[in-house]
Parts: structure tokens; C-alpha cells; sequence
């Protein structure tokens, strides 16, 4: 599945001096805030990250008194769809009018009548909602099928995706590895990824759901919280910060 992105970040992050005895707790919870959001300066969903210290001690940062500055180096990876990537998702809900699909757990997607091609017609078969293929009688969309289809926009305020169906690339993942050669290659590899990677989404949903709230408080308060001194996906060296 496109739209992902691995990042190397060198950071410094903002903590409060309640937390200077547990510094990388503080770091970690710190970041974990910022999971399955859209964020400017990541320029996409921040999905999972690992980090590393280059200095295990907090220091005072001129300016921003009286929160510490501790300096690490993190791995992140980014969920950034744009349009005409190909994605997967599970339908979860289907109507004559639209078809509703759950992305890595967390985003949703919809597909409106107009982006789906003409081969695809709404029919009722044993009382259940489906869209089934004129042309390849075994080519069904039903509630529960692994779906791929194209990225026509990405609103980052709620993380929703508007998709399409026109290309015939797209459409039940089952059916295309069946019956396309490259669409076998595809499913193969990007359904174990996104297997994973959804995998590792909940678990740290559930990590953060049991994190200790007040901990949680009082670092948000502080702001954004870190400042984001490079981010290197293609090897730039841009700098990017965040206001706090």
C-alpha cells in the first residue's frame, strides 16, 4: 500500500521540570500525543516512532523557561496519502450511494456512487447490500471485503480520505490477485504490511488509552511540545519547528 514514509528527525524535545526524573517517560508520552493525527510538520499522520537519546539529561531551553529541552533522535513513520495512491482498507458500511471503508484502523474512507466505475451495480443478494461487477460476475464489494482504491483527496483536520474506484486497478483485493499478475505481486506484499502496521496501530492506541491522564495534561500543556530540528525523508535538510 502507498502513502507511507519513514522519517529520521533529530529532536528536541519540551518537558516539564515535574518530569525531570522521568525523562524518557516524559519524551515517550510526550510524542505518543501526537499518534494518528495529522500534524503540519511531519506533513502527514504520525503512526509509530522509534527514539533514541543522544542525551539522557534535561536542560533549561532560553525562552521557553521553565521547560527543558532533551535532545533525541527518532525513526517516525508517516501516513500521508496524496492523490491517485493506491490504498486498503475493510468495508464496513455500503449503500446504493456509497461505499464506507476503515484504513490501518484509524482513518476512514468513503467512496461516493460517482467514483465508482459503471461496471460496479448496487444490488441486494440474499438480503444483504453489494456492489457487483457486470463484467466479472465473481467480482463483488460487500460489507467485510479488503478494498484498494485511489486517494481523490485527504482532509488532514479529521484525517478523512475521498476515494475512487474508476481505475480498474482498484476493487476487491482478493479478485485482482486472482486475476492480475501485478495485482498478486501488490496484494502480497502491501497486505502483510498494512497487516502490521494496523496491528501495531491498535496496540499503541490501547497503550495510550491506559497512559496515566494527568501525566498526559501536563505535558500538552507545555504546547506542541518539541521542535522538529531536521526531517531527512529524502535526504533534505530542511528545519522545521514547532511554536510552543
Amino acid at each position: 500500500m502507498e502513502g507511507f514514509r519513514i522519517s529520521d528527525a533529530n529532536l528536541i524535545i519540551y518537558i516539564h521540570p515535574s518530569k525531570a526524573n522521568k525523562v524518557q517517560q516524559a519524551v515517550f508520552h510526550q510524542l505518543s500525543s501526537f499518534l494518528f493525527q495529522f500534524d503540519e510538520v511531519f506533513n502527514g499522520v504520525l503512526l509509530a516512532f522509534e527514539i533514541s537519546f543522544q542525551d539522557k539529561t534535561a536542560k533549561l531551553l532560553p525562552g521557553v523557561a521553565p521547560y527543558l529541552g532533551v535532545r533525541a533522535k527518532a525513526k517516525l513513520l508517516v501516513f500521508s496519502p496524496k492523490p491517485d495512491m493506491l490504498l486498503e482498507g475493510k468495508v464496513v458500511k455500503l449503500g446504493r450511494e456509497s461505499i464506507h471503508v476503515i484504513v490501518l484502523g484509524f482513518s476512514s474512507a468513503v467512496i461516493i456512487s460517482e467514483d465508482i466505475r459503471e461496471e460496479f451495480s448496487h444490488k441486494i443478494k440474499h438480503g444483504k447490500e453489494v456492489f457487483a461487477s457486470s463484467s466479472h460476475k465473481k467480482h463483488v464489494i460487500k460489507v467485510g471485503t479488503m478494498l484498494r482504491f485511489a486517494v481523490k483527496s485527504f482532509d488532514e483536520e479529521i484525517v478523512h480520505i475521498s476515494g475512487s474506484l474508476v481505475s480498474t486497478d482498484t476493487g476487491s483485493i482478493s479478485w485482482l490477485n486472482q486475476h492480475t499478475t501485478d495485482g498478486a505481486l501488490f496484494h502480497n506484499y502491501s497486505t502483510q504490511e498494512s497487516s502490521e502496521i494496523e496491528r501495531s496501530s491498535k496496540k499503541l492506541k490501547k497503550n495510550s488509552k491506559e497512559q496515566d491522564e494527568k501525566e498526559l495534561d501536563s505535558i500538552r500543556n507545555c504546547g506542541k511540545g518539541f521542535v522538529l530540528e531536521s526531517d531527512r525523508p529524502h535526504k533534505s535538510k530542511k528545519r522545521r519547528t514547532i511554536d510552543s
